[in-house]
């Protein structure tokens, strides 16, 4: 595991590292030095600027070049990364930006033991955005590797910085870096190591270490509580489905948060079977109960002054001979009836009754978090959530909290029209509507037929974001990305006030 400290020198020449770490920005005659890098083009011989003209560096965000110093720093080893155009002032550094471009640099320098990063850190909060890119940078996933030809991360990592209250940025990111990290070992663990039970063991050993009360419902308890949804998409796997409660609560507590996770484990679209290419990345359709689970971890970690309650809907939805069949009906937790037109449409299922559940814990607001259409990344791409609600203010709470916090969001209506397609014939609803036109608005709007009037609630669907099918870029790794995690931290650090 990367280890992380602060060093408060402004002399970044004699710092003794195995590379130094630089931003630059576009240039009239070439790129030029971010603030942080004070003094290394004199030692330079004045010659940076050109050199990294000549190696074709522009400063754009993203880029991370490689310079050998020969003996004029006592790093061997300056690497520059692409910032953009700079800001009006040092403070004005976007935290985004910097977490990126800490994260690009860490990750491109996989294998080297040590590492300094001297950017842009005006203040505690940027020293944060770097420590935590950083860190999140170094993420890898080797667990099923034998063969040793993937480079080890980064081993220390160093922000130079002078800023006030750095340390505890640092502390703080360390956190988060190791619940977002949580997220995507969980997201990359391959069905067969990951299946609804196995799932709720790490809960109940990780969340009860980190100070959360832990509850678990198996699939007799789920029968018997009238957990209709989860039980019908679970009944057709040798795996049983579970319904996992953490809590945290804070005595100076006056909000209550709750999250509720899309946690299954793997997806084959259940009697309705997937074609194969859109089946072998379905072990990330956990990924929803992953950041809920990775949120309530940091929140406990660092004692926030809010109450906050997560439930992991869990199942393994496959084809069986006790599977559920297209036009099987069966009763929600909330009392209502549903028609199954789709079993691959088995993610609002769960959190149907996910939801009802939470509602009984009198929240102040409800999110849940699912990677739930592929009608998402039609509308969004890879990289965008969409965010629904029965409050407009609460979905601009969450798109603006998502984008403080670098993931992407945006905010989507649910047009009252598109709820006439979800009529059944012979249930309350059906959980799909007949035309594939808008899927992730009408699944949001079957979603919010099973929240309590007056219940203040918000979906984000996060079917691109949750897993990383291209090249790394930033601080994201390929696979699973721990998205959405930091979106509910966020949120629930403001309902702390």
């Amino acid at each position: 595991m990367t280890t992380v400290r602060v060093n408060s020198t402004d002399n970044v020449v004699s710092f003794e590292t195995d590379a130094l770490v630089v931003g630059v920005h576009p240039g009239e005659d070439g790129p030029r030095l971010a603030p942080g890098a004070e003094g290394l083009d004199d030692a330079l011989n004045g010659k940076l600027a050109a050199t990294l003209g000549a190696i074709g560096v522009k400063g754009r965000p993203g880029e991370v070049a490689k310079v050998p110093t020969f003996g004029a720093l006592a790093a061997p080893l300056l690497v520059v990364v692409g910032l953009g155009d700079a800001p009006g002032s040092d403070a004005d550094y976007d935290p985004e930006t910097l977490r990126r471009a800490a994260g690009s640099a860490v990750r491109a320098l996989a294998g080297t033991a040590r590492v300094a990063l001297a950017l842009p850190s005006a203040d505690a909060s940027r020293v944060g955005a770097l420590a935590l890119g950083g860190l999140l940078g170094a993420y890898s996933f080797t667990k099923y590797r034998t063969n040793g030809e993937q480079p080890a991360p980064v081993d220390e990592l160093t922000l130079l910085s002078g800023a006030e209250g750095a340390q505890a940025a640092v502390e703080r990111a360390v956190t988060v870096s190791e619940s977002v990290s949580l997220v995507r070992d969980l997201v990359n663990t391959p069905p067969s190591d990951l299946w609804p039970a196995r799932f709720a063991e790490i809960a109940e050993e990780t969340g009860a270490a980190a100070g959360l009360s832990v509850e678990v419902l198996d699939e007799t308890a789920l029968k018997e509580g009238g957990y209709g949804g989860i039980v019908a998409v679970g009944q057709g796997s040798a795996n049983p489905p579970r319904l996992v409660r953490l809590a945290y609560s804070h005595p100076e507590a006056a909000k209550t948060v709750a999250f509720v996770g899309k946690g299954i484990t793997f997806d084959s679209g259940g009697l309705s079977l997937k074609p194969s290419a859109s089946m072998d990345w379905m072990k990330s359709d956990m990924g929803g109960a992953g950041a809920v689970f990775g949120a309530l971890v940091a929140i406990a970690k660092l004692g926030l002054k809010v109450n906050a309650v997560g439930y992991l809907c869990l199942a393994e939805n496959m084809p069986s001979g006790t599977a559920q069949r297209p036009s099987d009906v069966f009763t929600s937790f909330a009392g209502k009836t549903v028609e199954v037109l789709d079993t691959d449409a088995e993610g609002r299922l769960v959190l149907i009754d996910g939801i009802a559940r939470a509602a009984q814990d009198s929240p102040d607001v409800i999110v849940d978090i699912a990677t739930l259409t592929g009608a998402q990344i039609v509308a969004l791409g890879w990289r965008t959530a969409g965010v629904m609600s029965n409050d407009d203010a609460l979905r601009a709470e969450v798109v603006e909290v998502a984008g403080e916090q670098g993931e992407g969001a945006w905010g989507m209506p649910l047009p009252e029209e598109l709820r006439k397609g979800l009529d059944s014939p012979v249930a309350d609803i059906a959980n799909l509507h007949p035309e594939r036109w808008g899927g992730m608005l009408t699944a949001a709007i079957f979603l919010r037929e099973f929240v309590p009037d007056g219940v203040r609630w918000a979906h984000i669907d996060m079917a691109g974001p949750a897993f990383n099918k291209g090249e790394a870029h930033g601080y994201t790794p390929k696979g699973g990305t721990g998205a959405i995690t930091r979106t509910l931290l966020g949120l629930a650090e403001r309902y702390a006030g």
